[in-house]
């Protein structure tokens, strides 16, 4: 249904890739679940490293599906759109529209000065509001940074990305 068209970008608990929707002719971002301290790659399939991280990496994964459906659920223009998840490969997946713009981090390191503010409160307002939606569905998102906030290529509309809980969820469990 989905073909790898590339890598997009890695962190510590996920993939994300181009791909194209065969069923829709759409092209997509696939997020795959792949905290890579923990996990790694035997062909097509995902093991934690070993049998003591297996409980650690399942409870991650679980937090990655309930995120990916509570992603779902909100309708908002500045929260990214979750189309689709799944487990396969001894992980877990989700599809998303392909967003393209940079990150706020990006569009700053390249202004040539400081960001005015009424630049930055025009983006605050829409991500703002799409947290009021987030706090009402009793969810936090857990990793807002300007990593996280894409400004899209068109339109320069804030969309929030990468609600971060799988890596809470690791996070809490590894320290205690």
């Amino acid at each position: 249904e989905f073909e790898i068209l590339a890598k997009l970008g890695e962190g510590g608990f996920g993939i994300v890739y181009r791909a194209w929707d065969h069923s829709l002719g759409q092209p997509r971002a696939i997020k795959e679940y792949m905290p890579s301290a923990m996990a790694l790659r035997e062909g097509s399939t995902v093991t934690p490293r070993s049998a003591r991280m297996r409980e650690v990496f399942e409870n991650g994964l679980k937090s990655f599906m309930k995120e990916a459906q509570t992603l779902a659920s909100f309708d908002h223009q500045a929260l990214v759109r979750v189309l689709r998840r799944w487990e396969a490969n001894g992980t877990a997946y989700m599809a998303m529209p392909l967003y393209e713009g940079v990150t706020l981090r990006e569009r700053v390191r390249q202004m040539p000065g400081k960001p005015e503010e009424p630049w930055l409160m025009g983006l605050l307002a829409p991500l703002t509001e799409a947290m009021q939606v987030v706090h009402q569905a009793r969810w936090l998102h857990r990793d807002i940074a300007p990593d996280n906030i894409m400004l899209l290529k068109d339109s320069g509309r804030p969309l929030l990305l990468d609600f971060g809980a799988a890596r809470q969820v690791i996070g809490d469990v590894t320290q205690e």
